[in-house]
């Protein structure tokens, strides 16, 4: 036994990419006394600028764009009472198939192996009881996700840490029901053509798959305001035009695939730290 207290790590791509999918489970697991470690891989360069100027545009400046999105994030860690917060800082790499992919130092370029060492670390030094990050499509396909993903697998197998590790998803039955407020929120907006529905009938899971249900109702207003101190891409996070009963509704309860446990706690489990505790 020690006296190290139980240890949540988060790898996430972006600046408020902790907020969206992993916004309870921090808050409730900082309000519960456990140490909370945030790992964000990219600057967040290839965001909304000043007035909502989009990357490539004239007057888009990635620096700047990094800059204030430093700040951002670390008002959603204050909000989110996130312990810990570490920055990997390489280059956003943008949407898959912007040119911004193919930019020396952006994050997708990075080798895998440079990116799991740094990681691995930080793994060494926090020794997480729980680590969390995305599965091998980045949730939607996003290559700084994917690349999340990739090293934080590599950087376990470099480490002697067995913590357990859960990789975010969504019930299928949650992401119909996104669906639905979308429109109800955008009446107007178009319906989308047969390839992108496709892929979108891909993201997540079925509901009888997922193995972790994470009840955070009771932080789903710290989770907004983490959302909403974001607040230079306001126009891309559709979650804050909801207000935050309807925010509550659908973004309460967390779910996650677990995929490495030491512990042997049964599934469906309710809580990261079943068997640890």
């Amino acid at each position: 036994m020690t006296d190290r207290p139980l240890t949540l790590m988060a790898v996430h791509a972006h600046p408020d990419d902790e907020a969206t999918g992993t916004g309870g489970v921090l808050a409730r697991y900082a309000a519960e006394g456990i140490r909370t470690v945030l790992v964000t891989c990219t600057d967040g360069g290839c965001g909304d600028g000043p007035g909502g100027v989009k990357p490539g545009d004239p007057g888009h400046d990635p620096a700047a764009v990094a800059s204030m999105r430093r700040q951002e994030l670390q008002a959603s860690c204050d909000v989110l009472k996130i312990s810990d917060l570490e920055m990997l800082g390489y280059a956003d790499s943008g949407m898959m198939g912007w040119p911004s992919n193919d930019a020396p130092g952006s994050f997708w370029q990075t080798p895998v192996e440079e990116g799991a060492a740094r990681l691995a670390d930080l793994m060494r030094h926090y020794r997480p009881d729980v680590v969390v990050t995305y599965d091998e499509n980045g949730f939607y396909g996003h290559p700084d996700h994917i690349q999340a993903h990739r090293i934080t697998m590599a950087a376990l197998e470099m480490t002697e840490l067995t913590p357990k590790v859960y990789w975010t998803t969504m019930p299928r039955s949650g992401m119909q029901r996104f669906g639905e407020i979308m429109r109800e929120f955008q009446p107007d907006m178009p319906e989308p053509d047969p390839a992108e529905a496709a892929a979108m009938a891909e993201i997540g899971l079925p509901d009888d798959e997922i193995t972790t249900w994470v009840d955070a109702t009771a932080f789903s207003d710290q989770k907004f305001d983490a959302l909403a101190a974001h607040a230079s891409q306001g126009e891309n996070i559709f979650f804050l035009r909801m207000g935050k009963e309807r925010f509550s509704e659908l973004m309460g309860v967390e779910t996650f695939l677990r995929v490495q446990d030491p512990t042997g706690a049964a599934v469906p489990e309710n809580d990261l730290f079943a068997g640890l505790r």
